[in-house]
């Protein structure tokens, strides 16, 4: 056989091999891409994002997108030629496996956490738009889970108004874990509750609940390594009433990155003129019941995403903008937001045609 010959064929031979070792050779490796983005003034699915019923509404204009990101599934087994191939691509990135499901974290377990902060990122961000409105919400604090085998198990329930504490008035969902931990483990603590069925049926009948109920629970030892602090097994949330109807008409969304532009809809829903000017901007964050805007994961993927789509204007969490000014695609201004008054400065420098003014992402 020919030299040549012979060093192709063992070339071709040594091709397959690889390409053979890429498809069968498994890495803990996951990849992150672009999802879809979708205009929180508009329709999805064939109904509007966000209807308000109750409180005079205003026409808009333009976008105000929140983004998303697609993840492999907990369970897919990356081959090393698709890791390859994601760590070449613009539009993709590879991660340990293990940063998105840590622990073992299984894809039904991811799922149903991605849903609570969904939940609670829509909730945030009412709350947070009729703040700027300066319209009243009334809160409290409620058990939001009740561990498994907990002392609280079969005790208090998921939805109970939490009134005090040992007699101590409860104001935020901090207070209980510190009143709890006054004590030592095995000692009782005295929780003041409204049952949630009796919030409901208030809140149903537009009046304050006034059943109370005292219930003794017994602490025990925290599961933290090292930890000799008194616990009860639940978790503490904040749940609110509306004094109108605002709905976020959004499936297969998941995470608490949307808060930001669900909150910046609302408020232009809820306000005259256009908050964009017309111009179309996307975004992302978190957002709190005080307006505060925080990070998020998979930023790269989302500024993609949303000029894919055909945004010009990018709200970025400040703690993101070092990684997305990295590579921020071609045509898209990155926008530095804190707060969702930075948010609304911001769309007002738009407006006004003032873009030399935008608080700019830099990458350091």
């Amino acid at each position: 056989m020919p030299r040549r010959t012979a060093t192709m064929l063992a070339s071709t031979l040594m091709l397959i091999a690889l390409l053979c070792a890429g498809v069968f050779i498994k890495v803990p490796y996951s990849e992150l891409s672009p999802g879809p983005t979708v205009n929180t003034l508009g329709d999805h699915g064939g109904e509007p994002v966000l209807q308000i019923s109750g409180r005079k509404t205003y026409p808009t204009s333009g976008h105000l997108n929140m983004t998303t990101v697609r993840v492999t599934s907990a369970d897919y087994k990356m081959n090393l030629g698709e890791a390859v191939y994601g760590w070449l691509a613009h539009d993709a990135k590879i991660v340990p496996h293990d940063t998105l499901y840590p622990d073992g974290k299984t894809e039904e377990q991811s799922t149903q956490e991605n849903a609570e902060e969904f939940s609670q990122s829509q909730e945030s961000a009412k709350v947070a738009a009729l703040k700027e409105l300066h319209v009243p919400v009334q809160s409290w604090v409620i058990v939001s889970t009740v561990v498994k085998d907990s002392p609280a198990e079969g005790r208090l329930h998921a939805g109970d108004v939490i009134k005090d504490v040992d007699g101590t008035a409860v104001k935020a969902p901090d207070d209980v874990a510190k009143l709890v931990t006054r004590h030592k483990p095995g000692e009782k603590v005295v929780f003041t509750i409204v049952p949630a069925k009796e919030q409901a049926a208030a809140e149903k009948a537009n009046k304050p609940a006034t059943k109370t109920e005292k219930i003794t629970i017994t602490t025990r030892t925290s599961d933290d390594d090292g930890a000799e602090r008194a616990i009860v097994g639940i978790a503490a949330g904040t749940d609110h009433t509306f004094p109108f109807t605002i709905d976020i008409k959004l499936a297969d969304v998941g995470g608490p990155s949307a808060g930001l532009m669900f909150a910046l809809g609302i408020y232009d829903k809820l306000t005259p003129g256009s908050l964009t000017g017309g111009k179309f901007v996307a975004g992302t964050g978190t957002i709190d019941d005080d307006g505060k805007v925080g990070p998020i994961g998979g930023i790269e993927m989302k500024t993609v995403g949303a000029r894919d789509k055909g945004a010009q204007y990018f709200l970025t969490p400040a703690d993101n903008c070092a990684a997305a000014a990295k590579d921020t695609p071609s045509g898209l201004t990155l926008i530095k937001v804190n707060t969702i008054d930075d948010a609304l400065g911001a769309l007002k420098e738009l407006r006004e045609g003032k873009t030399s003014d935008l608080p700019k992402c830099t990458k350091s």
